[in-house]
């Protein structure tokens, strides 16, 4: 079977569906999102889910911001709950950090971020079982909180498929369809093709190997992500997430009262493969978790793990995602987004659309030359201008 559509985009994950949802935004419906499982079933599901705008990269701090508002517009935009929890977000730093923190504040600010700078009694009202004496500051967004990607990926594809794009689950597509440099559609596992005069590449953490035979080179390590979830033995009322940029932790609560922690400190990561990795924390990190967690919140008198969880960022060299023209007439990427890909996801989908239909961004808070696949070639990666010390590839 054949058919042509304006439009493919391949994989059917939050970031996906997100530019599905954008594109239809903007009354182009003659889309097909093709996802080889189902929607969200890859590392979608698997995001700790932060919402948090806390970055020294002005283009991603706006993101988040444009992030933020779908989200709490959820119930008006798509109908329902998507599992956004307004909980607050607060970050810690060291002396080293200090100075970092205050003018990446300011820079947020510049943006359209509503933060702030709090001091430790505000913090200790927020977070009364935590030890705060090793910190020396801390920044405040009372709009942060979390949220669920896997149940925001359904949103966007429900709302897509309303307005008439075609989702297709279990659609495995194995290759691109070219004339000379320029991408002409896709061709399925089924053995059926495609036509499109546009293809947009959202694989995730399978974005490399798929593009490499094009002579395509997104520069993407798979590295793998543990989570542990918590008991902390207390009712802890309404915590904010907390971002602890001393011991390198976050935590953040869980809607039936338990406490999801991660590890901050990326400086030495563990690279997976995407289609076979332990489904489980180490043993090394229920240890690493037990020593931070026991340092940071002595007020858990008895904390239990409950249950653990492993997933994959996509990375790049900058830590920062590819949404872009790949160098072939035809076809764009967004990938590598490299544990930043929930809480930007509306943001990035409408890039996405501004790049297809414009050529360019449409918001000038957003240059699309920041995150143009090309940066990497150029040696011109797209770096935080007030780095954390310990904590920079996050930030």
């Amino acid at each position: 079977m054949n058919e042509t559509a304006d439009i493919v985009i391949v994989g059917g994950g939050i970031e996906g569906c997100s530019a599905a949802w954008a594109l239809s935004q903007r009354g182009i419906t003659d889309v097909v999102v093709l996802e080889r499982h189902t929607v969200g079933s890859g590392m979608t599901g698997k995001s700790s889910g932060i919402v948090r705008c806390h970055y020294g990269v002005s283009s991603l701090a706006a993101m988040a911001t444009i992030g933020l508002e779908v989200f709490e517009k959820a119930e008006e935009i798509f109908g329902g709950d998507i599992g956004f929890r307004q909980t607050g977000y607060v970050v810690g730093v060291g002396e080293p950090n200090v100075d970092s923190l205050r003018k990446s504040l300011a820079a947020q600010r510049a943006v359209g971020v509503q933060t702030e700078e709090i001091d430790a009694a505000e913090v200790a009202r927020l977070w009364p079982f935590a030890d705060l004496s090793p910190f020396a500051a801390f920044g405040w967004e009372a709009r942060g909180g979390y949220g669920d990607a896997y149940q925001t990926a359904q949103a966007f594809a429900v709302a897509a498929r309303a307005a008439g794009v075609r989702i297709r689950q279990g659609a495995t597509v194995t290759e691109l369809l070219t004339d000379g440099d320029t991408v002409t559609g896709v061709a399925l596992a089924d053995g059926s093709r495609i036509s499109a005069g546009t293809v947009v590449v959202a694989t995730g953490v399978w974005t490399q190997p798929f593009l490499t035979p094009y002579g395509i080179d997104v520069p993407i390590r798979v590295v793998r992500e543990q989570i542990v979830m918590i008991s902390p033995g207390v009712d802890l009322g309404p915590v904010p997430v907390f971002s602890d940029l001393v011991s390198l932790q976050y935590v953040r609560p869980e809607v039936g009262g338990d406490v999801l922690f991660g590890n901050s400190d990326l400086s030495d990561v563990a690279t997976a493969d995407p289609d076979d990795y332990l489904n489980r924390a180490t043993e090394d990190f229920v240890d690493l978790t037990v020593e931070k967690v026991g340092t940071r919140f002595p007020g858990f008198p008895d904390a239990a793990i409950t249950t653990s969880y492993a997933g994959c960022y996509d990375v790049t060299p900058d830590w920062n995602p590819v949404i872009s023209p790949s160098g072939r007439d035809g076809l764009f990427v967004a990938a590598g987004f490299s544990g930043h890909g929930f809480k930007i996801a509306p943001a990035v989908g409408r890039l996405v659309a501004d790049l297809i239909v414009d050529g360019h961004s449409g918001d000038p808070r957003i240059p699309e030359t920041d995150f143009r696949l090309s940066r990497f070639a150029d040696g011109d990666l797209l770096k935080s201008p007030y780095p954390y010390v310990g904590a920079g590839q996050m930030r």
